[in-house]
């Protein structure tokens, strides 16, 4: 470890994807057509779930709450990376680096969570059908978003604090397009040893423990559904979790797959290309899978559609 450098930090340099400038207006156009479509994607879920009576159920409580979190989870890194690319600039603040990195770690969170509560809604749907609407009541149901947003909170403030108290020499660069966790504590010259048992513990604690709720909730309706006698009763049953299971699998394996691959490949600039995937292609990608594969959302859609054409035309006189 060399001698640590006394002067105070004043920003950071997000080195992006790539470096090559042929590549930046590609790069812009692209993650901003991502960017236009995840937001609106979601936004479109968010306004149908809120304007459809059909849709006040406990399970599109639980999409609307997602689809926000997604929205929020982009906002955090996108906008800045464009605007770096526009400016021809690669700085961040240190505030605004620890301030993005605050809301990542949040809304990361939230995703997590309200996957997991998700999960357990369709395990009560089909497994205790008769008692759905006793189990989740709308106390319960807020009681959930609620636990979801405070324990994320409490996450991100902790990993923060963490980050807060290292020291940072002359090594600025990170080699991300926003500032990501184990990649600011990696730049720090100080001991970050305090910092990785705190970040492995966590990770156990809220990463694998909603995962294991998740994989018992798909157990047990697997086991419902294998005794339903019908066909078609079965695949009535499936249907109903199928999105979110598509969804389940896609965050969760885009995630763990850019975390195993940079263990094995060890390379930082590899670790940020695949970060897209589960940072910027899962969010943009829920709504499709949610609006494609749910009669529900596609009807709630189509009727908020022809609302807000009919609203759009003026009566003759």
């Amino acid at each position: 470890m060399g001698p640590v450098n006394d002067t105070p930090i004043s920003e950071f340099l997000l080195l992006g994807l790539s470096e090559a400038p042929e590549l930046q207006p590609l790069l812009f156009g692209l993650f901003l057509s991502m960017y236009l479509v995840t937001v609106l994607g979601n936004l479109l879920i968010i306004l149908a779930v809120s304007s459809d009576s059909r849709l006040h159920t406990p399970m599109y409580f639980f999409l609307g709450n997602l689809s926000l979190a997604d929205i929020c989870f982009t906002s955090t890194t996108v906008p800045k990376m464009l605007v770096n690319i526009q400016t021809h600039s690669k700085a961040i603040a240190y505030a605004g680096c620890i301030t993005q990195m605050y809301f990542f770690v949040l809304f990361a969170g939230l995703d997590n969570f309200f996957l997991t509560v998700m999960a357990y809604d369709r395990f009560v749907a089909i497994c205790h059908p008769l008692h759905y609407t006793v189990i989740m009541n709308p106390r319960l149901c807020v009681l959930l978003v609620l636990g979801s947003w405070i324990m994320s909170v409490l996450d991100s403030l902790l990993q923060c604090l963490m980050v807060l108290r290292l020291s940072f020499c002359s090594d600025w660069e990170i080699p991300h397009f926003f500032c990501e966790l184990n990649q600011m504590t990696q730049l720090a010259c100080s001991d970050t040893h305090l910092n990785n048992i705190v970040l492995y513990f966590v990770t156990v604690l809220l990463g694998s423990g909603p995962l294991a709720g998740i994989f018992y909730s798909y157990s047990k309706i697997v086991s419902s559904i294998r005794a339903i006698p019908s066909a078609q009763g079965k695949y009535k049953a499936f249907s109903t979790c199928a999105s979110h299971l598509s969804v389940v699998s896609l965050f969760y394996g885009t995630s763990l797959g850019v975390y195993l691959s940079s263990a094995v490949t060890h390379g930082s600039q590899s670790s940020a290309v695949a970060s897209v995937m589960y940072t910027v292609v899962t969010p943009m990608l829920n709504p499709f899978i949610y609006s494609l594969r749910n009669r529900d959302v596609k009807g709630a859609l189509k009727r908020f559609s022809i609302v807000q054409v009919n609203k759009g035309q003026s009566p003759c006189i």
